[in-house]
């Protein structure tokens, strides 16, 4: 057990009422799981505010009570703490609980629109062939060095992620590579995190169902950046032109990466093709397994961020040509038929235009691209006239199907989608609501050394309707249909 008052420790305090030196046994922000001895804390969340339940978990032995807002009738015995903002004391209380754990790690937070999955994934793979105990908090995966965990959101809630960063510790974990969201951010489930440095991807249109506008969006990432520490770095891309807008309060030491303009890390494409990348990274080369542009500033800022932790030059490239793709981040397979099938993530307008540049910038044109492309319900509207432009307008067939509809139905998702298609494209489009019908029609639709590109799920084993997940593998299901296909 630990007393309240050590857990609240550097939480900025508007009222008690009752005592903090009791001993608590646990913190919790569902009321369902407190228990006897534990401290609740009332989360006002976007769809549920825990203040309804602080009664609830009284009833479930709730010791202590975390709130923003006292409650009006007070129960004898319990002790109620008043704070300005429950998500970020929620943060504070538990990196307490768990002792600081990430004060005894180096941790590297990558915070973008694209590429943070690929980039985190990418450094656990390079330090442990490096020698190191690793962790990583990602989209995919929660990895404890050796030990996987399922992941459920991009950032997990700050209670999870203390609790992994803990059992780094205790692991012996030196380095760690996390993916922080917009929404970690702006909920404070990073707060109180001691960073060793922070990298910036890039930024474009996403997450404007969550954040009202695309500044507000941009803001939020920066103000990541903004609290680093002055011993921490700060790595920002500057081909993207909010990179330096991230920089601008930061008191962390600036650092950039570039493949267009001066950069204190530049990186030339000297090769591109469905193979690898050939690199030239500040006047070394090195090949690597990734492929594509967006690729090659993923593998930049892997190479700066390796380097600024102290990483030599030499054995940073050596593990660079060594590293293998994401699960579902341009993850490729040839049929015995010569037809690659491409899965992707790419579930934003610049992701798919990423995508499809670079397929485009390999193939010969004398084979057909043909894109299986859907957009999530209940997320940003706005990008899905986008997606449809993007898709059309860059491939040569296009199949417009289900990615998620979650709540919404199928059908009105595709029709926000088609709104963007221009009339000269419009003979290149089909919809086929059914994801497993549209990947067959792509697979009976592609002839020998086509391309079939299916974007927007990636790495996900599942598929989201009407609050149920059903079992459904991009990469499993075109390749079975493939082999069934084989002429």
């Amino acid at each position: 057990m630990i007393a309240l008052k050590d857990i609240l420790y550097k939480v900025t305090i508007n009222a008690v009422v009752g005592n903090t030196t009791v001993n608590i046994e646990a913190i919790d922000f569902d009321s369902r799981k407190i228990k006897s001895d534990d401290v609740f804390v009332a989360i006002s969340g976007s769809v549920v505010d825990g203040h309804k339940y602080i009664d609830a978990a009284i009833k479930q032995g709730a010791k202590a009570i975390v709130c923003e807002v006292m409650p009006e009738s007070l129960v004898e015995g319990i002790t109620y703490v008043e704070v300005d903002n429950s998500h970020k004391a929620l943060a504070i209380m538990a990196s307490n609980y768990y002792d600081v754990p990430s004060e005894n790690l180096k941790l590297v937070g990558v915070t973008g629109t694209n590429g943070k999955t690929t980039v985190t994934s990418l450094l656990y793979q390079l330090f442990k062939k490096a020698g190191y105990k690793v962790g990583l908090l990602s989209t995919v995966k929660i990895m404890v060095d050796e030990k996987e965990y399922k992941a459920t959101h991009t950032t997990p809630d700050s209670l999870t992620i203390n609790k992994y960063l803990k059992m780094m510790n205790d692991e012996g974990v030196e380095f760690c590579f996390m993916e922080v969201s917009s929404h970690g951010i702006h909920q404070h489930r990073t707060t109180g995190l001691h960073f060793e440095g922070g990298v910036f991807t890039n930024l474009s249109h996403d997450h404007l169902d969550y954040h009202n506008t695309f500044a507000e969006y941009r803001d939020v990432k920066k103000s990541f950046f903004d609290n680093l520490p002055k011993e921490a770095f700060a790595l920002v891309n500057v081909d993207d032109k909010n990179g330096l807008v991230m920089l601008q309060n930061t008191k962390a030491r600036k650092q950039t990466y570039a493949l267009k303009t001066y950069a204190d890390y530049k990186a030339q494409i000297l090769e591109n093709q469905f193979g690898g990348l050939l690199l030239k990274i500040n006047e070394a080369e090195v090949w690597t397994r990734l492929i594509g542009s967006f690729n090659a500033y993923n593998v930049l800022a892997i190479y700066a961020t390796a380097e600024l932790l102290g990483l030599e030059k030499v054995e940073v490239l050596r593990l660079i040509s060594e590293l293998e793709s994401v699960s579902g981040r341009f993850q490729y397979m040839i049929s015995n038929d010569k037809i690659t099938a491409i899965v992707d993530y790419a579930h934003t307008p610049d992701a798919l235009k990423n995508v499809l540049e670079t397929i485009n910038s390999i193939r010969t044109k004398n084979e057909e691209l043909i894109t299986v492309v859907g957009c999530g319900g209940d997320r940003d509207k706005t990008k899905r006239p986008k997606m449809g432009h993007i898709a059309s307008a860059l491939s040569t067939k296009v199949i417009f199907t289900s990615d998620n509809p979650r709540s919404e139905q199928p059908e009105a998702i595709l029709e926000d989608i088609e709104k963007g298609v221009e009339p000269q494209n419009f003979k290149k489009t089909l919809t086929i609501v059914d994801r497993a019908q549209a990947i067959k029609a792509a697979c009976q639709m592609a002839q020998s050394n086509d391309i079939i590109l299916i974007a927007g799920k990636g790495h996900e084993t599942y598929q989201e309707i009407k609050a149920e997940r059903f079992d459904f593998d991009d990469f499993k299901m075109v390749n079975e249909f493939l082999k069934q296909l084989q002429k």
